[in-house]
């Protein structure tokens, strides 16, 4: 266009100011038609993102018609007891409650996952028989109305866990993922002693399962206890990995998080908090009785 327009100028032989006044118009020219075509553009952009709608960022579901912890786990005959509440008088939820029962973060349907998270911080409420927090199950009977209560020498009692362990303390990063009580103490109990996943029973480690457990591994456990003697499989083992051989009575199961720490043993104010905490996912939970 520039070379059309000069050879024109050319042709007629025009003074040197009016050339110099053509190309000054010819210049403002292009750069009102350069701005003008970001302006459309910019406005056509701006009207591509009205028109079309905005998909926001959505954090992990649980799995799809998943909202209750108890439709994942069947939960008809236990109770739980939470980290929530005051000292020695921590929360505790019962059937029918519990059916339709979650509290974020201590016990949810996990996002993403079949399974259920139970977090017991180290600031958590505490029963008057402990001095560390839970978020866990006790057995029940009777749909949960009356608490269960069974001997080691009458019948079949099991109960298959299949979880894994997420979360230990800061300081002492020791958590019980699954026992046996009777009235007065634990029978026996699975604990990790970071990294150190055993069987503990009269506070002393009696079989090491994994001694390098790594946090969010998966394990299964199943207790079965008849004929005075309590057997413990690990990993679906066919054969028992460790037999106790004891007559106890007034029995009962229990499984979740019962972090075995608190504030004072954190050892620092800054660490007494709720973001300090033991952590298991359980994605199934199974008693039976015969």
């Amino acid at each position: 266009m520039r070379k059309r327009l000069k050879k024109i100028l050319k042709k007629h032989q025009l003074p040197l100011w009016l050339m110099a006044k053509v190309f000054l118009l010819l210049f403002f020219v292009l750069i009102v038609y350069s701005v003008s075509s970001k302006i459309n553009n910019k406005e056509t952009k701006q009207t591509k993102l009205q028109e079309e709608p905005t998909v926001a960022k959505v954090s992990s579901l649980p799995p799809a018609g998943v909202t209750y912890p108890s439709q994942i786990l069947n939960l008809t005959n236990w109770k739980i007891t939470l980290p929530t509440g005051s000292s020695e008088n921590p929360t505790e939820i019962k059937q029918p409650e519990l059916t339709t029962y979650n509290i974020d973060p201590w016990f949810i349907a996990m996002p993403g996952s079949n399974g259920v998270r139970f977090r017991a911080a180290v600031n958590g409420a505490t029963t008057d028989g402990s001095d560390y927090p839970r978020s866990e199950l006790r057995e029940m009977t009777n749909n949960g109305k009356a608490k269960a209560s069974w001997s080691s020498r009458k019948g079949t009692h099991t109960m298959f866990l299949d979880q894994a362990i997420t979360a230990v303390p800061k300081i002492k990063r020791q958590i019980v993922a699954g026992q046996i009580h009777d009235d007065n103490k634990d029978i026996i109990v699975i604990r990790l002693d970071y990294p150190n996943l055993h069987i503990r029973i009269d506070e002393k480690n009696l079989h090491t399962l994994d001694f390098h457990y790594t946090l969010e591994k998966r394990f299964t456990i199943k207790f079965v206890v008849s004929d005075g003697q309590t057997k413990v499989y690990y990993n679906n083992s066919s054969n028992p990995v460790y037999t106790l051989n004891k007559k106890y009575s007034n029995a009962y199961f229990k499984t979740g998080a019962y972090t075995q720490s608190n504030c004072s043993r954190e050892g620092s104010p800054s660490l007494c908090n709720d973001n300090n905490y033991g952590e298991i996912i359980v994605y199934q939970a199974t008693v039976t009785h015969q």
